[in-house]
Formats: C-alpha cells, structure tokens, sequence
C-alpha cells in the first residue's frame, strides 16, 4: 500500500475536504419545511422532469458505477455496455404500465400497491424483499469508495465506511428527499464530467489514440462477444439483451428508490418523460463510464500492468490507481472524492427509501396509533433513518465476499428482485391472479432463482428472469383452482390501455 506522502498532496486533501464540506451543505440546506411525510419522502411531488430523469440515474449509476464499470471493461471488455440497450424493453414496460397504476392511486411505496391488489402478506413479502436488497446493495455502495480511498490514499477500509456512513445518514435524517435530489443531480454532473477527463487524458497518452486503444482491446479478447444460448456463459448477447431487460425492471419498475422520485414529480406525465429523458442520459454516462475501462486496459498494456505487477488487489481498484498515479494535482484530490460523495448520495437515497418502506407499509399498516400526528410520524422516519445508517454501515463490512461490485449488485438485483417483478407484472396484467396464487409463485420464483445461483453454474444475468418467469407462471396455475377475485374490487389495479391519472379517494 502506498505511503499518504505518496499518493495525495495538501491540494488533493484541500479539495477533498471543500467538495464534501460543499455535498453536506446542500443536504442540510433543505433541513427546514420538513413538516409532514408527503414533503420529507417524496419532495412535496414538485420535482420537473429533467430532475427526475437526472435523480433516477444518479441513485442507479453511482460510485459503484464509477468504480464498477471501468473495472469490469478493464478485466473483460465494455460488453457489458450492451445491456443498456435493454432499456428500451424496460423503460417502455415502466412507463406505461407501473407508473400509470401507481399514479392512479397516488400511493406513497410501489407496496402499497400489492396489498390493494392481494391483501398484507404480500405487501409485507415484497417490501421486506425490498428493504433486504436494498440493504446489501447500499453496503456494496458504501464499500466502493472505502475501497478507493484505500487504495488511493492509504486511510483504513474501516474509518472510511464509518465516515460515510455517518456522514450520509446526518444529512439524510434531516434534509429528507429534497436534500437527496440536489445532491443525485450534483454527483452525477461530476461523476460523467470526471469520468470523461480520465478517459481523454489515459487515451492521449496511448500512442495511436483511440485506434490502437480499439487494436489493443481486440487483441486482448476484451472486444469479443458470444453468441452463445449456453446460459452457463457469463456475458452472452442473449443475457444482455433478454436477462438484462428483467434486471433493469427490478430496479425501474418495483424499486421503491426509483419508484419514489416518479412519485415525486409533479404529475404521471411528468414522470412519465423523466423516465425517457432518463433512458437518452443512460447511453452516453454508461459508454463513458465502460470506454474508461477499455481505455485503461490499453494504457496499462502500454505502460505496465499494476494487477499482473501485485500493485493493486483487485480489478475493482483499477480507477483510483489510475487517478492517484497519473493525474495532475488537485484532479485526484477531486475525483475521489466525486467518487465518495456520489457513493454518499446514493446511500442517502436508499436509506431515504428503506424508510419510505418500513413507516408506510410495516409501522403505519402494523402498528399504527389511530391519533398519531404527522410530526410524530416524522420524528419516527428520521430515527428509521438512524437506524437504517447504522445497519448498512454494518453490513459493508461483509459485502467483499460477494465478489467484483459489478456481480455483488447484480446477483443481489436479480435474486431477490426477479421473483417480485414477477408478482407485479401478475398483478397488474391478469385479473384472474389470486393472492393465494402471488405467494405460491413468489415462493416458487425465489426458491429457483435461489438454486439456479447456489447449485448451478448459471450466469448472474439470467437470475432475474428466472426468479420472474417461475414466479409468473405458478401464480397462474395456482390461481386456476382458486374463484377469481371480485371485479370491482380489482378495477382500478388491473392495467388497461385506456387507464390515466386519476387518484382513487
């Protein structure tokens, strides 16, 4: 590990201090008016579109994105990349269906939806599937920049998660969604901008530019895509393009991280266009972010090697290694930190989120005191908030046994995720599905989903759609020996062509 003296500068400190100073400020800006549950968890439903889209990216492409996808273009190629054109399945599917039964009802959590449609067990299953994922993808977002800051600066794996996670949970206990907002747009601003200037400065220094960083990749097989149906193969076109479509659905469609900005946005239309806005911003953020990877590989083809040389531990450190080693003064200094606070933005969004969840569908549902005011409620989502804090922080501890970043949160996304986008879909879809039948496929979808990743050599791609597919079709069997549910009861929950905004009193 290298020495503090040889890695950061004063002026890599100075700026690393000033850009978090400035990310806490913004979150505590918006402590005040923070008087009720509709403006501390969903911003007062006021946001415009461009920020909705710019949000849900943010909490989605984070400094796990920043670390995770030049780390995996470096060790295997940008492949991955391709699966953004699986937005163009999902985005439609989200749009159209979720977020327009979702309006109708103006509800608070994406759950609240299934108890409407099949009763509190389910409700209660899918939202504490939720709050479980959600908890180990938030470690894994706490890890990353732990991750860089050690490699980068020498600082202890351990005082950096600690300080993220405090640090997090201070401003998000108190400035609410609004506060979680302002500094998703920020991070991402910084995260592209940052990325990009790697990008541009390693590849100026490979002789022959872009052409021989393209030469160099198709020598190394980093450019090579399979073809193959074999689903034991870890990237095929097939899994980026079909298991890639349900992974996105997971966290577009069910997550209540992204579930709760469409809902904080001034209307479904609006919404509705942040999330195609969302869609053109994913494609040139996504390609900056796996071309950096590429482009790394051939520099260090070029230059040496620091994984094959011991100098680093991992692919995952690839980024800061770079950054600390090659960029001028004052650049370091600012991208780790980019790196940390965007890490620190999404945590506060997930934990915004986890208790989003919990208040509304386990303590207002459960355990709710008929004459409990708004401002008791508030003071209880704020110690959820803590609470939540702490337990990721935890939980970050852990999340390095699950491998690179890259497959810890898609493993984690299509496991639990799959089965729950499966219950949705029959839900909204078929009127014929009984409560009974969404808990005997949900069982079902997460028990074969669960199998396909311990006791088989499947790729994590297909985890997802397997969880979802399984989950669907013993729903409908199951319901088949079951009297369909009441019509009226289902009327305004079944998707329709013909559907709009039109909340239910």
């Amino acid at each position: 590990m290298p020495s503090l003296s040889s890695t950061f500068t004063l002026l890599d400190y100075g700026v690393f201090a000033l850009y978090l100073v400035l990310t806490v400020a913004i979150g505590f800006m918006f402590t005040k008016g923070q008087r009720n549950l509709d403006e501390y968890f969903l911003a007062g439903r006021s946001m415009g579109s461009v920020i909705v889209a710019m949000t849900i990216l943010a909490s989605l492409f984070s400094g796990i994105s920043f670390l995770a996808g030049p780390a995996e273009s470096y060790a295997n190629g940008p492949i991955f990349y391709l699966a953004n054109v699986a937005f163009f399945i999902a985005t439609p599917v989200t749009s159209i269906i979720f977020v327009r039964c979702y309006y109708r009802a103006r509800f608070f959590t994406a759950y609240q939806y299934l108890e409407e449609r099949f009763g509190v067990v389910l409700r209660t299953l899918a939202s504490g599937s939720f709050i479980v994922r959600v908890l180990l993808w938030l470690a894994a977002a706490t890890y990353a920049p732990a991750l860089a800051l050690e490699q980068a600066t020498g600082m202890p794996l351990w005082f950096t998660i600690l300080t993220t996670g405090l640090i997090t949970t201070a401003y998000t206990t108190f400035g609410g969604m609004r506060a979680v907002i302002w500094t998703d747009v920020m991070q991402l601003i910084v995260l592209f901008g940052g990325q990009l200037v790697i990008a541009l400065i390693a590849m100026g220094r490979v002789p022959g530019g872009l052409e021989q960083v393209i030469e160099i990749g198709k020598q190394g097989g980093r450019l090579d895509l399979s073809f193959s149906p074999d689903p034991t193969v870890r990237l095929t076109l097939w899994g980026l393009l079909i298991g890639a479509a349900f992974m996105h659905l997971v966290q577009m469609a069910t997550d209540q991280v992204s579930v709760q900005r469409y809902l904080s946005a001034k209307s479904m239309a609006v919404a509705q266009r942040g999330l195609w806005i969302k869609l053109w911003l994913t494609l040139p953020v996504t390609a900056v972010f796996y071309g950096t990877g590429l482009v790394l590989f051939a520099y260090y083809q070029v230059h040496g090697d620091p994984l094959a040389a011991g100098k680093i531990a991992k692919a995952d450190q690839i980024l800061p290694y770079f950054v600390v080693h090659e960029l001028p003064h004052g650049l370091p200094g600012l991208f780790i930190a980019a790196i940390f606070a965007a890490s620190m933005s999404t945590i506060s969004a997930g934990i915004n989120s986890l208790t989003s969840a919990s208040l509304i569908d386990f303590y207002q549902r459960l355990w709710r005191a008929p004459n409990l005011s708004e401002g008791n409620q508030l003071k209880i989502a704020r110690w959820l908030t803590v609470g939540y804090g702490v337990l990721v922080v935890a939980l970050a501890f852990l999340v390095h046994r699950l491998g690179t970043l890259l497959e810890a949160t898609n493993k984690v996304i299509g496991l639990i995720g799959g089965p729950l986008i499966g219950i949705f879909l029959v839900g909204m879809l078929s009127r014929r599905t009984t409560a009974r039948g969404a808990v005997a496929g949900w069982m079902a979808g997460f028990g074969l989903a669960l199998y396909a990743s311990l006791g088989t050599r499947v790729s994590f791609m297909w985890y997802a759609m397997i969880g979802c597919l399984t989950t669907m079709i013993v729903a409908a069997i199951v319901s088949r020996f079951e009297p369909p549910p009441a019509a009226e009861k289902i009327a305004d929950l079944v998707w329709s062509p013909a559907g709009g905004e039109s909340p239910r009193n």
